[in-house]
């Protein structure tokens, strides 16, 4: 087996690698991450670490940002305004519907880049790591369980029956994926090398929605928030 995951240097996807990594070793994992003009891009800094940390020598860090160039309806978005800082509950309880921070079909975009890079590195598997959190209340619509299963089958079928795609912690809220991530070796030093703040400070702002959610998930098992 040789698994493509997409790896953004977050804490949800940093899990999967290592998960990855323990099932079918750093020579069968190859690592995509994606640039798609967000204010976090110091993701990437971890992304990297992470490599050097895993000893994955197969990855790739693409800059698909010129597709979202001028588009001013996302606060996730260089330019895009101000991130809220609260919880995603609180801001669906305002406003149901999708959440300010998403990417119009972000996660199609970028399985559909996968796939293609996959298929040239002869995988078998694309690992994706949304969960369940995400997918509460619509609020990702590209992170539900529906839209794994349907990308899942665009892929199966677009690859020649070649490719398959899962999401392992589609039914896992966060706490659930740092509990995964725990069993797959991962230390407290590996989770402080993730990044989920949406801000692009140089530090956690601790009040956007991704960092609410970070805290309470590392807290739930025992690690120091970070």
């Amino acid at each position: 087996m040789k698994v493509l995951v997409l790896a953004s240097g977050g804490l949800d996807s940093t899990c999967l690698l290592h998960k990855a990594v323990k099932e079918y070793g750093a020579s069968n994992v190859f690592a995509l991450n994606v640039y798609y003009g967000q204010k976090h891009a110091r993701e990437h800094d971890c992304f990297l670490w992470q490599m050097e940390r895993l000893g994955i020598e197969n990855y790739e860090s693409l800059d698909l940002s010129s597709i979202f160039t001028g588009y001013k309806g996302c606060t996730l978005l260089q330019g895009g305004g101000d991130i809220p800082h609260e919880s995603y509950a609180e801001q669906l309880a305002k406003k149901p519907g999708t959440v300010s921070t998403y990417v119009p079909f972000r996660n199609g975009l970028f399985l559909s880049v996968a796939a293609s890079i996959a298929i040239q590195n002869e995988c078998n598997m694309i690992w994706y790591g949304a969960h369940a959190d995400d997918a509460a209340g619509n609020a990702y619509p590209d992170c539900t369980t529906e839209f794994i299963m349907g990308m899942s089958d665009a892929i199966w079928e677009g690859s020649g029956h070649t490719l398959n795609m899962e999401g392992p912690w589609s039914q896992l809220n966060k706490a659930g994926v740092v509990a995964e991530g725990i069993k797959a070796g991962m230390t407290q030093e590996d989770f402080e090398h993730t990044w989920s703040c949406y801000e692009g400070g140089d530090k956690p702002c601790g009040k956007c929605g991704t960092c609410i959610d970070r805290k309470t998930a590392l807290e739930a098992n025992g690690l120091k928030n970070c």
